[in-house]
């Protein structure tokens, strides 16, 4: 039901500028058994060096999500959106028929650390978009991502939802899961037990399945800071 990734098992590529950890196959970096989960293709936890970035490149039929976790990202695409990115914000940009961007540190002096996933949608084309958003650091789950954006979150191609785990003063929450469809868990920060039996540490990654509830339990006194994918 729960299949743990440990983040010392995730791909790994440094490039000097670029350090990069791959939960799933990614560039140079293939596993056969790891290459994604349901709609979820790639999670990279990038680290910048100050004034780098990725120059500008292309994306078609993708959606793909940042959340900055140290620093600012400077964002700049061809739909005409030039854009920073600090940290705890989300950023959705959807490639649609196709779009060119590039994203750098946007500080001379700190280094960015940040979060980017890859979902593939379930309509292909039509034009990009790009939506960002802060959801802040409250307590419990706080949805970020649907289907149709609503509440307030960030809309998506794509019969998933995300949701921000966040457990400083809680012990112990419960999520009450659909047996028919499949939960990842990516923890940043602080260690986690699932359903009482599964410890996760920073980086580390869950594939849940056939689950009619996932049990989080918090094990460090500091708090614990997870993204909980809801997928088809």
């Amino acid at each position: 039901m729960i299949q743990l990734r440990s983040a010392n098992d995730r791909g790994h590529a440094n490039f000097g500028w670029l350090n990069s950890y791959h939960s799933f196959s990614f560039g140079s970096y293939f596993d056969p058994q790891h290459m994604g989960f349901s709609h979820l293709r790639v999670i990279n936890d990038d680290t910048v060096s100050p004034s780098a970035g990725f120059e500008t490149h292309g994306h078609k039929d993708m959606e793909i999500l940042s959340l900055v976790l140290q620093g600012t990202i400077a964002h700049k695409d061809s739909t005409g959106n030039v854009e920073t990115l600090p940290a705890g914000e989300y950023q959705l940009m959807s490639a649609g028929k196709g779009i060119y961007h590039s994203e750098f540190n946007a500080s001379n002096k700190e280094t960015l650390k940040f979060l980017q996933i890859w979902i593939q949608p379930n309509r292909l084309g039509g034009e990009p978009g790009y939506q960002q958003k802060a959801f802040g650091e409250e307590e419990g789950l706080t949805n970020i991502i649907t289907p149709d954006g609503e509440n307030g979150t960030l809309a998506i191609k794509q019969d998933m939802r995300l949701h921000q785990l966040i457990m400083s003063e809680q012990t112990q929450l419960t999520w009450q899961a659909d047996v028919k469809r499949r939960y990842y868990i990516h923890l940043i920060e602080g260690e986690l037990s699932l359903n009482d039996d599964t410890t996760m540490a920073p980086g580390d990654g869950a594939k849940i399945q056939s689950a009619k509830a996932i049990n989080f339990t918090k094990l460090s006194q500091s708090r614990c800071k997870a993204l909980l994918f809801d997928l088809a």
